[in-house]
Protein backbone atom coordinates (compact mmCIF):
# COMPACT_ATOMS: atom_id res chain seq x y z
CA UNK A 1 0.00 0.00 0.00
CA UNK A 2 1.67 3.22 -0.72
CA UNK A 3 2.24 6.53 1.74
CA UNK A 4 -0.64 8.34 0.50
CA UNK A 5 -2.92 5.67 1.22
CA UNK A 6 -1.83 4.72 4.67
CA UNK A 7 -2.46 8.52 5.14
CA UNK A 8 -5.83 8.23 3.40
CA UNK A 9 -7.41 5.76 5.28
CA UNK A 10 -6.29 7.02 9.00
CA UNK A 11 -7.97 10.21 7.90
CA UNK A 12 -10.55 8.68 6.99
CA UNK A 13 -10.84 6.44 9.75
CA UNK A 14 -10.15 9.98 12.62
CA UNK A 15 -13.07 11.00 11.05
CA UNK A 16 -15.70 8.45 11.45
CA UNK A 17 -14.31 7.40 15.18
CA UNK A 18 -15.19 11.05 15.80
CA UNK A 19 -18.92 10.55 15.03
CA UNK A 20 -18.67 7.68 16.46
CA UNK A 21 -21.01 7.59 20.18
CA UNK A 22 -18.52 7.19 23.27
CA UNK A 23 -19.95 3.58 24.23
CA UNK A 24 -18.32 2.47 20.77
CA UNK A 25 -15.09 3.99 21.10
CA UNK A 26 -14.21 3.32 24.20
CA UNK A 27 -13.85 -0.75 22.90
CA UNK A 28 -10.63 -1.65 22.49
CA UNK A 29 -10.01 -5.30 21.51
CA UNK A 30 -7.02 -7.08 23.63
CA UNK A 31 -3.89 -7.87 21.89
CA UNK A 32 -5.60 -5.62 18.70
CA UNK A 33 -4.01 -2.15 17.15
CA UNK A 34 -6.79 -0.18 18.05
CA UNK A 35 -7.54 1.91 15.08
CA UNK A 36 -5.99 0.01 12.23
CA UNK A 37 -7.83 -0.66 9.11
CA UNK A 38 -7.95 -4.42 9.26
CA UNK A 39 -9.03 -4.98 12.76
CA UNK A 40 -11.78 -2.59 13.13
CA UNK A 41 -14.82 -1.75 10.88
CA UNK A 42 -17.58 1.33 11.54
CA UNK A 43 -21.24 0.05 11.08
CA UNK A 44 -23.42 2.72 10.30
CA UNK A 45 -26.64 2.22 11.76
CA UNK A 46 -29.06 4.49 10.73
CA UNK A 47 -28.59 3.41 7.12
CA UNK A 48 -29.56 -0.41 8.40
CA UNK A 49 -32.53 0.78 10.75
CA UNK A 50 -35.89 0.22 8.72
CA UNK A 51 -38.03 3.33 8.60
CA UNK A 52 -41.64 3.36 7.72
CA UNK A 53 -41.12 4.76 4.32
CA UNK A 54 -39.38 1.84 3.46
CA UNK A 55 -42.34 -0.14 4.72
CA UNK A 56 -44.08 -0.39 0.76
CA UNK A 57 -42.26 -0.58 -2.43
CA UNK A 58 -43.72 0.24 -5.87
CA UNK A 59 -43.84 -2.69 -8.55
CA UNK A 60 -40.56 -2.33 -10.91
CA UNK A 61 -41.02 -1.71 -14.30
CA UNK A 62 -40.41 -5.63 -16.37
CA UNK A 63 -36.89 -4.57 -17.50
CA UNK A 64 -35.52 -3.65 -14.04
CA UNK A 65 -33.69 -7.27 -13.57
CA UNK A 66 -32.03 -6.76 -16.86
CA UNK A 67 -31.40 -3.77 -18.31
CA UNK A 68 -27.16 -3.27 -17.27
CA UNK A 69 -27.09 -7.30 -18.46
CA UNK A 70 -24.15 -7.22 -20.60
CA UNK A 71 -21.40 -9.42 -23.10
CA UNK A 72 -18.12 -8.80 -23.07
CA UNK A 73 -15.85 -10.96 -24.61
CA UNK A 74 -16.56 -14.58 -23.94
CA UNK A 75 -18.42 -13.34 -20.36
CA UNK A 76 -21.41 -12.52 -19.29
CA UNK A 77 -22.27 -10.32 -16.89
CA UNK A 78 -26.08 -10.59 -15.25
CA UNK A 79 -27.43 -8.19 -12.51
CA UNK A 80 -27.90 -9.97 -8.72
CA UNK A 81 -30.72 -8.53 -6.48
CA UNK A 82 -31.38 -9.32 -2.63
CA UNK A 83 -34.97 -10.55 -2.89
CA UNK A 84 -36.13 -8.14 -0.18
CA UNK A 85 -36.21 -5.58 -3.14
CA UNK A 86 -39.47 -7.03 -4.60
CA UNK A 87 -42.28 -5.67 -5.64
CA UNK A 88 -44.10 -7.67 -2.29
CA UNK A 89 -45.17 -5.36 0.41
CA UNK A 90 -43.59 -5.64 3.72
CA UNK A 91 -46.89 -5.58 6.04
CA UNK A 92 -44.58 -6.13 9.18
CA UNK A 93 -40.84 -5.28 8.98
CA UNK A 94 -40.39 -7.17 12.53
CA UNK A 95 -41.97 -10.65 11.41
CA UNK A 96 -39.84 -10.71 8.24
CA UNK A 97 -36.20 -11.87 10.02
CA UNK A 98 -37.58 -14.13 12.26
CA UNK A 99 -39.31 -16.01 8.90
CA UNK A 100 -36.23 -15.64 7.18
CA UNK A 101 -34.04 -17.28 9.87
CA UNK A 102 -36.89 -20.34 10.27
CA UNK A 103 -36.28 -20.99 6.43
CA UNK A 104 -32.86 -20.79 6.63
CA UNK A 105 -32.59 -23.54 9.58
CA UNK A 106 -34.80 -25.89 7.45
CA UNK A 107 -32.53 -25.62 4.53
CA UNK A 108 -29.40 -26.06 6.63
CA UNK A 109 -31.44 -29.15 8.55
CA UNK A 110 -31.90 -30.30 5.03
CA UNK A 111 -28.28 -29.67 3.73
CA UNK A 112 -26.95 -32.08 7.14
CA UNK A 113 -29.29 -34.54 6.50
CA UNK A 114 -28.38 -35.05 2.96
CA UNK A 115 -24.93 -34.83 3.69
CA UNK A 116 -25.44 -37.66 5.89
CA UNK A 117 -26.84 -40.20 3.87
CA UNK A 118 -24.49 -39.73 1.51
CA UNK A 119 -21.78 -40.61 3.54
CA UNK A 120 -23.00 -43.18 5.04
CA UNK A 121 -21.59 -46.65 4.50
CA UNK A 122 -22.96 -48.88 2.08
CA UNK A 123 -25.79 -46.24 0.50
CA UNK A 124 -26.82 -47.25 -2.81
CA UNK A 125 -26.34 -44.45 -5.19
CA UNK A 126 -29.65 -45.13 -6.63
CA UNK A 127 -32.15 -43.51 -3.82
CA UNK A 128 -35.36 -44.46 -2.92
CA UNK A 129 -38.56 -42.98 -3.23
CA UNK A 130 -39.24 -42.14 0.51
CA UNK A 131 -35.48 -40.62 0.93
CA UNK A 132 -36.23 -37.86 -1.76
CA UNK A 133 -37.58 -35.79 0.91
CA UNK A 134 -34.49 -36.04 2.71
CA UNK A 135 -31.56 -36.22 0.23
CA UNK A 136 -32.98 -33.19 -1.99
CA UNK A 137 -32.84 -31.03 0.89
CA UNK A 138 -29.98 -28.98 -1.00
CA UNK A 139 -32.88 -27.00 -2.95
CA UNK A 140 -34.94 -25.67 -0.09
CA UNK A 141 -36.64 -22.85 0.06
CA UNK A 142 -36.54 -19.94 -1.85
CA UNK A 143 -32.67 -18.23 -1.63
CA UNK A 144 -32.40 -14.52 -0.94
CA UNK A 145 -30.43 -13.47 -4.51
CA UNK A 146 -32.16 -13.38 -7.90
CA UNK A 147 -31.11 -13.05 -11.52
CA UNK A 148 -33.15 -12.77 -15.11
CA UNK A 149 -32.10 -14.76 -17.46
CA UNK A 150 -33.73 -15.70 -21.57
CA UNK A 151 -35.81 -18.91 -21.71
CA UNK A 152 -37.30 -20.01 -24.97
CA UNK A 153 -37.79 -16.30 -26.19
CA UNK A 154 -39.21 -14.82 -22.86
CA UNK A 155 -37.45 -13.56 -19.39
CA UNK A 156 -37.44 -15.59 -16.53
CA UNK A 157 -36.55 -14.73 -12.90
CA UNK A 158 -34.61 -16.91 -10.87
CA UNK A 159 -33.48 -17.62 -7.47
CA UNK A 160 -29.30 -18.35 -7.73
CA UNK A 161 -28.28 -21.31 -5.98
CA UNK A 162 -24.95 -23.10 -5.75
CA UNK A 163 -26.85 -25.39 -3.73
CA UNK A 164 -28.78 -26.93 -6.65
CA UNK A 165 -27.97 -28.30 -10.39
CA UNK A 166 -31.09 -28.41 -11.72
CA UNK A 167 -32.76 -25.19 -13.27
CA UNK A 168 -36.56 -25.21 -13.33
CA UNK A 169 -39.53 -22.77 -14.08
CA UNK A 170 -43.13 -23.03 -13.58
CA UNK A 171 -44.69 -24.08 -16.91
CA UNK A 172 -48.82 -23.62 -18.49
CA UNK A 173 -50.71 -25.73 -18.09
CA UNK A 174 -49.77 -26.27 -14.42
CA UNK A 175 -52.04 -28.58 -12.36
CA UNK A 176 -50.82 -26.29 -9.27
CA UNK A 177 -48.76 -23.74 -8.82
CA UNK A 178 -47.85 -20.63 -6.44
CA UNK A 179 -47.99 -17.46 -7.30
CA UNK A 180 -45.12 -15.48 -9.17
CA UNK A 181 -44.66 -12.07 -10.55
CA UNK A 182 -43.93 -12.74 -14.21
CA UNK A 183 -46.82 -15.12 -16.41
CA UNK A 184 -46.06 -18.70 -16.23
CA UNK A 185 -43.69 -19.94 -19.01
CA UNK A 186 -45.87 -21.16 -21.79
CA UNK A 187 -43.94 -24.23 -23.85
CA UNK A 188 -46.07 -23.78 -27.15
CA UNK A 189 -45.34 -20.32 -27.31
CA UNK A 190 -41.68 -21.40 -28.10
CA UNK A 191 -40.84 -23.56 -31.24
CA UNK A 192 -37.41 -24.34 -29.96
CA UNK A 193 -39.76 -26.67 -26.74
CA UNK A 194 -38.75 -29.98 -26.74
CA UNK A 195 -39.37 -32.79 -24.18
CA UNK A 196 -36.54 -35.22 -22.91
CA UNK A 197 -37.09 -38.64 -23.71
CA UNK A 198 -37.61 -41.12 -21.08
CA UNK A 199 -34.33 -43.28 -20.25
CA UNK A 200 -32.23 -41.02 -22.73
CA UNK A 201 -28.92 -40.24 -21.33
CA UNK A 202 -30.00 -36.77 -20.30
CA UNK A 203 -32.81 -38.66 -18.18
CA UNK A 204 -30.24 -40.88 -16.26
CA UNK A 205 -28.38 -37.55 -15.49
CA UNK A 206 -31.12 -36.51 -13.45
CA UNK A 207 -29.79 -38.66 -10.41
CA UNK A 208 -26.69 -36.97 -10.06
CA UNK A 209 -28.67 -33.22 -10.08
CA UNK A 210 -31.50 -33.85 -8.05
CA UNK A 211 -31.03 -37.31 -5.91
CA UNK A 212 -33.33 -38.90 -7.84
CA UNK A 213 -33.94 -40.52 -11.49
CA UNK A 214 -36.05 -39.80 -13.86
CA UNK A 215 -39.11 -41.53 -14.23
CA UNK A 216 -41.44 -41.92 -17.45
CA UNK A 217 -44.52 -39.69 -18.22
CA UNK A 218 -47.75 -40.80 -18.54
CA UNK A 219 -47.12 -41.46 -22.61
CA UNK A 220 -43.67 -43.53 -21.39
CA UNK A 221 -41.73 -41.46 -23.19
CA UNK A 222 -41.53 -38.22 -21.70
CA UNK A 223 -38.87 -37.57 -18.49
CA UNK A 224 -40.35 -36.10 -15.42
CA UNK A 225 -38.34 -35.09 -12.64
CA UNK A 226 -39.85 -34.67 -9.00
CA UNK A 227 -38.27 -32.50 -6.17
CA UNK A 228 -39.53 -32.65 -2.63
CA UNK A 229 -37.88 -30.54 0.22
CA UNK A 230 -37.99 -31.07 3.87
CA UNK A 231 -40.51 -28.32 4.63
CA UNK A 232 -42.99 -29.52 2.09
CA UNK A 233 -41.92 -27.58 -0.62
CA UNK A 234 -41.61 -29.36 -3.89
CA UNK A 235 -41.61 -29.07 -7.75
CA UNK A 236 -42.58 -31.80 -10.31
CA UNK A 237 -42.74 -31.48 -14.02
CA UNK A 238 -41.41 -32.44 -17.39
CA UNK A 239 -37.77 -32.37 -18.24
CA UNK A 240 -37.14 -30.48 -21.42
CA UNK A 241 -35.06 -28.41 -24.14
CA UNK A 242 -35.21 -24.83 -24.87
CA UNK A 243 -32.88 -21.92 -25.91
CA UNK A 244 -31.33 -19.70 -22.99
CA UNK A 245 -29.43 -16.56 -23.53
CA UNK A 246 -27.27 -15.11 -20.95
CA UNK A 247 -26.71 -11.82 -21.95
CA UNK A 248 -26.56 -12.33 -25.50
CA UNK A 249 -25.08 -15.63 -25.35
CA UNK A 250 -27.35 -18.39 -26.71
CA UNK A 251 -27.47 -21.49 -25.68
CA UNK A 252 -29.32 -24.17 -27.61
CA UNK A 253 -30.77 -26.88 -26.28
CA UNK A 254 -30.65 -26.22 -22.57
CA UNK A 255 -31.70 -28.74 -19.97
CA UNK A 256 -34.16 -27.41 -17.67
CA UNK A 257 -37.59 -28.48 -15.50
CA UNK A 258 -40.67 -27.55 -16.74
CA UNK A 259 -43.05 -27.44 -13.29
CA UNK A 260 -46.18 -28.43 -13.54
CA UNK A 261 -46.82 -29.13 -9.97
CA UNK A 262 -44.87 -26.44 -7.34
CA UNK A 263 -45.49 -25.41 -4.39
CA UNK A 264 -43.24 -24.21 -1.27
CA UNK A 265 -40.90 -21.31 -0.25
CA UNK A 266 -40.44 -19.84 -3.56
CA UNK A 267 -41.23 -16.44 -3.44
CA UNK A 268 -42.24 -14.55 -6.51
CA UNK A 269 -39.64 -15.71 -8.61
CA UNK A 270 -40.53 -18.06 -11.73
CA UNK A 271 -38.16 -20.87 -10.81
CA UNK A 272 -34.08 -21.70 -9.80
CA UNK A 273 -31.00 -21.49 -11.09
CA UNK A 274 -28.57 -24.57 -10.67
CA UNK A 275 -25.45 -23.82 -10.04
CA UNK A 276 -23.67 -26.89 -8.62
CA UNK A 277 -21.42 -29.44 -10.67
CA UNK A 278 -23.60 -31.75 -12.21
CA UNK A 279 -24.28 -32.26 -15.69
CA UNK A 280 -27.62 -30.86 -15.79
CA UNK A 281 -26.18 -27.23 -13.94
CA UNK A 282 -25.94 -24.29 -15.70
CA UNK A 283 -22.35 -24.74 -15.12
CA UNK A 284 -21.82 -27.25 -16.69
CA UNK A 285 -23.96 -26.93 -19.72
CA UNK A 286 -22.22 -23.77 -20.55
CA UNK A 287 -19.07 -25.29 -20.07
CA UNK A 288 -17.74 -24.72 -23.72
CA UNK A 289 -18.47 -21.22 -23.63
CA UNK A 290 -17.58 -20.34 -20.01
CA UNK A 291 -14.84 -23.32 -19.42
CA UNK A 292 -16.51 -23.97 -15.92
CA UNK A 293 -15.57 -20.64 -14.49
CA UNK A 294 -18.38 -18.33 -12.97
CA UNK A 295 -18.18 -15.48 -9.77
CA UNK A 296 -20.89 -13.37 -7.87
CA UNK A 297 -20.64 -10.08 -5.89
CA UNK A 298 -23.71 -10.16 -3.93
CA UNK A 299 -25.15 -6.46 -2.29
CA UNK A 300 -26.08 -5.59 1.00
CA UNK A 301 -30.08 -5.27 1.23
CA UNK A 302 -29.77 -1.94 2.13
CA UNK A 303 -27.72 -0.97 -1.33
CA UNK A 304 -30.35 0.59 -3.75
CA UNK A 305 -28.14 -1.03 -6.96
CA UNK A 306 -27.67 -4.64 -8.00
CA UNK A 307 -24.50 -7.00 -7.91
CA UNK A 308 -23.60 -9.00 -10.79
CA UNK A 309 -23.49 -12.83 -11.51
CA UNK A 310 -20.61 -13.12 -14.11
CA UNK A 311 -20.01 -16.31 -15.79
CA UNK A 312 -16.54 -16.60 -17.66
CA UNK A 313 -13.36 -15.98 -16.90
CA UNK A 314 -12.95 -11.95 -17.75
CA UNK A 315 -10.98 -10.77 -14.66
CA UNK A 316 -11.63 -7.17 -16.46
CA UNK A 317 -15.29 -7.23 -15.46
CA UNK A 318 -14.63 -7.72 -11.76
CA UNK A 319 -14.20 -4.15 -9.58
CA UNK A 320 -12.06 -5.51 -6.75
CA UNK A 321 -10.48 -3.70 -4.59
CA UNK A 322 -8.26 -6.23 -3.31
CA UNK A 323 -6.37 -9.31 -5.38
CA UNK A 324 -7.90 -12.21 -5.39
CA UNK A 325 -7.17 -15.18 -3.20
CA UNK A 326 -7.67 -19.09 -3.86
CA UNK A 327 -8.02 -21.97 -2.19
CA UNK A 328 -8.60 -25.04 -3.46
CA UNK A 329 -11.79 -27.23 -3.75
CA UNK A 330 -11.95 -30.29 -1.43
CA UNK A 331 -12.79 -33.76 -3.46
CA UNK A 332 -16.01 -35.32 -2.26
CA UNK A 333 -16.70 -38.45 -4.23
CA UNK A 334 -19.95 -39.02 -2.35
CA UNK A 335 -21.13 -35.04 -2.59
CA UNK A 336 -19.38 -34.28 -6.20
CA UNK A 337 -21.93 -31.48 -7.14
CA UNK A 338 -21.30 -29.49 -3.79
CA UNK A 339 -18.42 -26.82 -2.97
CA UNK A 340 -16.33 -27.83 -0.13
CA UNK A 341 -13.41 -25.66 1.06
CA UNK A 342 -10.91 -26.32 3.91
CA UNK A 343 -11.28 -23.85 6.23
CA UNK A 344 -8.02 -23.17 8.75
CA UNK A 345 -8.60 -20.83 10.89
CA UNK A 346 -10.96 -17.39 12.04
CA UNK A 347 -9.48 -13.95 13.37
CA UNK A 348 -11.42 -11.57 15.38
CA UNK A 349 -10.38 -8.28 15.13
CA UNK A 350 -6.95 -9.67 14.39
CA UNK A 351 -6.54 -12.48 16.97
CA UNK A 352 -6.73 -15.71 15.70
CA UNK A 353 -8.99 -18.67 17.44
CA UNK A 354 -7.43 -21.41 18.24
CA UNK A 355 -10.06 -24.79 18.04
CA UNK A 356 -9.91 -28.33 16.66
CA UNK A 357 -12.76 -27.93 14.74
CA UNK A 358 -11.21 -26.02 12.16
CA UNK A 359 -9.25 -29.10 10.94
CA UNK A 360 -12.14 -30.41 10.09
CA UNK A 361 -12.04 -30.53 6.36
CA UNK A 362 -15.87 -29.97 4.62
CA UNK A 363 -16.54 -26.40 5.02
CA UNK A 364 -19.39 -25.94 2.26
CA UNK A 365 -20.00 -22.83 0.85
CA UNK A 366 -23.19 -22.29 -0.58
CA UNK A 367 -25.27 -18.60 -2.25
CA UNK A 368 -28.71 -20.53 -0.56
CA UNK A 369 -27.82 -20.21 3.18
CA UNK A 370 -28.43 -17.67 4.61
CA UNK A 371 -26.03 -17.39 7.89
CA UNK A 372 -22.80 -19.26 8.34
CA UNK A 373 -22.87 -22.16 10.77
CA UNK A 374 -19.69 -23.69 12.61
CA UNK A 375 -19.21 -26.59 14.83
CA UNK A 376 -20.30 -25.48 18.33
CA UNK A 377 -17.03 -25.61 19.56
CA UNK A 378 -15.55 -22.81 16.92
CA UNK A 379 -18.80 -20.85 17.46
CA UNK A 380 -17.54 -20.58 20.85
CA UNK A 381 -14.13 -19.43 21.00
CA UNK A 382 -15.57 -16.76 18.28
CA UNK A 383 -18.67 -16.12 20.40
CA UNK A 384 -16.16 -15.93 23.39
CA UNK A 385 -13.62 -13.39 21.49
CA UNK A 386 -16.52 -11.46 20.03
CA UNK A 387 -17.92 -10.35 23.14
CA UNK A 388 -14.36 -9.21 24.47
CA UNK A 389 -13.94 -6.70 21.56
CA UNK A 390 -17.35 -5.40 21.53
CA UNK A 391 -18.50 -4.71 25.14
CA UNK A 392 -20.06 -2.48 26.60
CA UNK A 393 -23.08 -2.53 24.82
CA UNK A 394 -26.66 -3.08 26.56
CA UNK A 395 -27.93 -6.93 25.79
CA UNK A 396 -30.52 -8.00 24.13
CA UNK A 397 -32.51 -11.65 24.09
CA UNK A 398 -31.43 -14.00 21.99
CA UNK A 399 -33.60 -14.51 18.45
CA UNK A 400 -33.95 -17.57 16.74
CA UNK A 401 -31.04 -19.37 16.19
CA UNK A 402 -28.95 -16.26 17.33
CA UNK A 403 -27.89 -16.33 21.01
CA UNK A 404 -25.48 -13.13 20.91
CA UNK A 405 -28.08 -9.76 20.86
CA UNK A 406 -28.03 -5.97 21.61
CA UNK A 407 -29.74 -2.81 21.44
CA UNK A 408 -28.44 -0.48 19.72
CA UNK A 409 -31.44 1.48 19.14
CA UNK A 410 -29.03 4.68 21.02
CA UNK A 411 -26.29 4.34 18.49
CA UNK A 412 -25.93 6.00 15.52
CA UNK A 413 -22.51 4.46 14.38
CA UNK A 414 -20.50 1.34 16.12
CA UNK A 415 -17.07 0.18 15.43
CA UNK A 416 -16.88 -3.94 15.17
CA UNK A 417 -14.05 -6.13 14.67
CA UNK A 418 -13.35 -7.17 11.95
CA UNK A 419 -13.78 -11.09 11.02
CA UNK A 420 -11.60 -13.17 8.55
CA UNK A 421 -12.08 -16.41 7.69
CA UNK A 422 -8.78 -18.36 6.83
CA UNK A 423 -8.40 -21.27 3.91
CA UNK A 424 -6.11 -23.82 2.88
CA UNK A 425 -3.10 -22.24 0.39
CA UNK A 426 -3.87 -18.97 1.88
CA UNK A 427 -6.78 -17.22 1.13
CA UNK A 428 -8.59 -15.01 2.67
CA UNK A 429 -12.68 -14.17 3.23
CA UNK A 430 -12.81 -10.74 5.16
CA UNK A 431 -16.15 -10.70 6.39
CA UNK A 432 -17.83 -7.26 5.24
CA UNK A 433 -19.11 -4.90 8.30
CA UNK A 434 -22.64 -5.43 6.72
CA UNK A 435 -21.88 -9.06 7.75
CA UNK A 436 -21.43 -8.99 10.99
CA UNK A 437 -24.65 -8.30 12.69
CA UNK A 438 -27.99 -9.24 11.72
CA UNK A 439 -31.07 -6.59 12.53
CA UNK A 440 -33.98 -8.92 14.30
CA UNK A 441 -35.86 -5.38 14.94
CA UNK A 442 -36.31 -2.73 12.92
CA UNK A 443 -35.34 0.15 15.25
CA UNK A 444 -32.16 -1.66 16.15
CA UNK A 445 -33.15 -2.78 19.75
CA UNK A 446 -32.49 -6.57 19.14
CA UNK A 447 -29.51 -6.46 16.80
CA UNK A 448 -26.97 -9.77 16.95
CA UNK A 449 -23.79 -11.53 15.89
CA UNK A 450 -24.84 -13.09 12.78
CA UNK A 451 -23.04 -16.29 12.95
CA UNK A 452 -24.75 -19.55 14.53
CA UNK A 453 -23.26 -23.21 16.12
CA UNK A 454 -24.28 -26.27 14.60
CA UNK A 455 -26.06 -29.05 16.59
CA UNK A 456 -23.00 -31.43 16.71
CA UNK A 457 -19.35 -31.39 16.21
CA UNK A 458 -20.23 -34.34 13.23
CA UNK A 459 -22.29 -31.61 11.14
CA UNK A 460 -20.57 -29.59 8.48
CA UNK A 461 -19.99 -25.82 8.21
CA UNK A 462 -21.59 -23.71 5.41
CA UNK A 463 -20.42 -20.28 4.64
CA UNK A 464 -23.62 -18.22 4.07
CA UNK A 465 -24.01 -15.49 1.87
CA UNK A 466 -24.72 -13.03 4.65
CA UNK A 467 -21.36 -13.14 5.17
CA UNK A 468 -20.51 -13.03 1.54
CA UNK A 469 -21.91 -9.68 0.89
CA UNK A 470 -19.19 -6.99 -0.58
CA UNK A 471 -17.30 -10.00 -1.75
CA UNK A 472 -16.41 -11.30 -5.35
CA UNK A 473 -16.79 -14.98 -4.91
CA UNK A 474 -14.59 -16.51 -7.94
CA UNK A 475 -15.91 -20.37 -8.62
CA UNK A 476 -13.03 -22.43 -11.14
CA UNK A 477 -14.44 -26.01 -11.49
CA UNK A 478 -11.78 -26.18 -13.99
CA UNK A 479 -9.29 -25.72 -11.89
CA UNK A 480 -11.19 -27.04 -8.85
CA UNK A 481 -10.64 -23.38 -6.76
CA UNK A 482 -12.50 -21.08 -5.11
CA UNK A 483 -11.48 -17.44 -4.67
CA UNK A 484 -11.89 -14.09 -2.70
CA UNK A 485 -11.54 -10.45 -3.24
CA UNK A 486 -13.08 -7.70 -1.70
CA UNK A 487 -15.69 -5.82 -3.67
CA UNK A 488 -18.23 -3.05 -3.32
CA UNK A 489 -20.86 -4.94 -5.39
CA UNK A 490 -23.43 -2.15 -6.77
CA UNK A 491 -23.42 -1.51 -10.59
CA UNK A 492 -22.80 1.62 -11.27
Amino acid sequence: MSLFLHFFFFFLFTVLILHVSPAATSVVATGVVSGHEDYRQVLTLKKLKWTQEQTTTTTMPSNYFTRRSRTQKNAIMLNLHNRDYSSEPRSDLNKKPLKTLLSDQIRVDSLQSRIMILNSKGLNQELSEAQIPIVSGAKLQTLNYIATVGLGGRNVTLIVDTGSDLTWVQCEPCGSCYNQQEPLFNPSHSPSYKQVLCKSPTCQDLADATGSSGVCGFNSSTCNYYISYGDGSYTRGDLANDNLVLGTTLFEGFVFGCGRVNDGLFGGVSGLMGLGRSALSVVSQTYSVFEGVFSYCLPSVTDEGSGSLILGEDTSLYKNFTPVSYTNLLSNKMMPTFYFLNLTGISIGGVPLHDSGFNYNQMLIDSGTVITRLQSTAYTALRTEFLKQFSGFPKAPSFSILDTCFNLSAYEQVEIPTMKMHFATGATLTVDVTGMLYFAKADASQVCLAIAGLASEEEVGIIGNYQQKNTRVVYNTKDSRVGFAKETCRLD
